[in-house]
């Protein structure tokens, strides 16, 4: 546990008391702090009260005598409407906060001279998160990870100078909470459209996400992806304002910046090659987006201070992460493959980019515009089978250009789409589950969907099971 001492012998309202708001409360106690907190939710309520955390309903408490209400980041801000708590807290003037502010200020305060790497991005950052952390180790440093990939970050081991690295993933509702967020490495992947009905817009969404690069401490290192325009524009600005900028891309060659070329990623300065990494055979880094991932986390890891072969030797032990391509099986030369993170349709593009003879598992809650971004890789799914709630309408999109079935369930799916592959003959064919949707509509979380998926897959008989 990190203890916030920042705000010692002072009242501190904490809204929220899941994983990390419960972790904010205990962590605030353990500094000092006289907190009071309060769940909607009777179970949340309950572990507080297990942990001795004082509750109190916030409606009913003096707020003039406050110094911050920590809000935990599922909570609504700003979009649709503020949480009844923020109005209080706002119509108190009392500053709204979040857990990575609370850290970013007790880093400040005693240990500032602690490394500390924030990543975000639409689409990548857990992956980003867990290979920077892993290259790290490897290296032989000692790294704190949490954030939104897991643990809350105030559950993390204290500070304790240069000799301790934090890897922290950072959502854009956490940094909608960290005003004054100062990484030392700030890391920013790429902006699509997502969570548009927590920030009103894609254009504030973006603006959210852009104050982890603008917030760099000095002499730290933004690393930003170059391929949308809105993060080139973050990358523009940044080092306009005097920040060291390194930009990736794998869309196309850079002067200056880390880029992909073929299955390798080079490292160029004024034109010149300066280093190359190979990532052919690395199946946890497969395709584009990985590449992405990979060379964020070149980038930042030699901010910190790593060598080139102790990055590469990182690079190859990778196990990557469950439910992010993750290979799960073969049954003879198919494939299958985990991608239940998928949960729009630019994060399942970046799985059908990966292979060539697609068995695709599809569908569950829709989000807006549903699987239509997609046609222009339909020719390398040899057949669809669809699922959840959206199965009719992505019934439709693929038309007569995909072969298909509406299997319904998930089950199903994997029962069909392994006969299938099988027969297909083919040396390369892949089961893969991507639903480009929302899971809800039958498994309570991506996670539970793609437990499930593995489960149903290493059932099969014949199956040689991985993970």
């Amino acid at each position: 546990m990190i203890p916030v001492t920042c705000f010692k012998d002072r009242r501190v309202a904490v809204f929220g008391l899941g994983g990390s708001g419960l972790a904010t409360a205990l962590a605030l106690m353990e500094g000092g702090a006289h907190v009071v907190a309060w769940d909607d939710g009777a179970a949340g309520r309950a572990k507080a009260e297990a942990q001795h955390v004082p509750l109190q309903d916030l409606r009913t408490i003096d707020w003039s005598g406050l110094a911050a209400l920590v809000l935990s980041p599922g909570v609504p801000l700003t979009h649709p409407v503020p949480h009844w708590s923020v109005d209080l807290a706002q119509a108190a003037g009392v500053e709204v906060i979040g857990d990575i502010e609370l850290f970013c200020r007790e880093r400040r305060a005693t240990a500032r001279h602690s490394p500390f790497v924030a990543i975000t991005g639409t689409n990548g950052k857990s992956t980003t998160t867990a290979l920077i952390s892993h290259l790290l180790a490897v290296g032989g440093r000692d790294v704190q990870m949490g954030g939104n990939i897991g643990t809350a970050i105030l559950s993390l081991a204290p500070p304790k100078g240069v000799g301790r690295v934090y890897v922290v993933e950072c959502s854009s509702y956490q940094i909608d909470l960290a005003p004054s967020l100062d990484p030392s490495v700030g890391v920013h992947l790429n902006v699509t459209p997502d969570h548009l009905d927590r920030h009103g817009s894609l254009e504030h969404y973006a603006a959210v996400k852009e104050r982890l690069i603008a917030g760099v401490e000095r002499g730290g290192t933004a690393v930003v992806g170059v391929d949308d325009d809105f993060s080139a524009a973050m990358a523009d600005r940044a080092e306009q304002a005097g920040i060291h900028v390194v930009r990736i891309s794998v869309e196309r060659p850079l002067a200056d910046g880390i880029w992909r070329d073929g299955t390798d990623i080079v490292c160029s300065q004024g034109g010149v090659e300066r280093e190359r990494l190979s990532l052919a055979g690395i199946g946890s880094l497969r395709g584009a987006h990985n590449a992405q991932n990979a060379a964020a986390a070149y980038a930042a890891a030699r901010a910190i201070g790593l060598a080139p072969e102790v990055i590469a030797i990182g690079m190859r032990r990778f196990p990557g992460l469950a439910h992010r391509m993750e290979e799960v099986g073969h049954l003879g030369p198919v494939l299958f493959v985990n991608d239940s993170k998928a949960t729009n349709a630019d994060a399942a593009e970046r799985a059908l980019l990966s292979f060539h003879n697609v068995f695709w598992i599809a569908g569950g809650k829709a989000k807006a515009g549903g699987i239509e971004p997609l046609a222009p890789f339909f020719n390398r799914v040899r057949k669809a089978y669809l699922i959840g709630e959206a199965a009719p309408a992505f019934a439709e999109t693929l038309g007569e250009k995909v072969p298909h079935d509406q299997v319904g369930t998930l089950d199903a799916a994997v029962a069909a789409a392994a006969r299938d592959a099988a027969a297909s003959g083919l040396e390369d064919a892949v089961v893969l589950l991507s639903p480009a949707c929302a899971s809800f509509d039958q498994y309570p979380n991506f996670e539970v969907r793609g437990d499930a998926f593995r489960a149903l897959v290493h059932a099969l008989p014949g199956i040689a099971a991985k993970g």
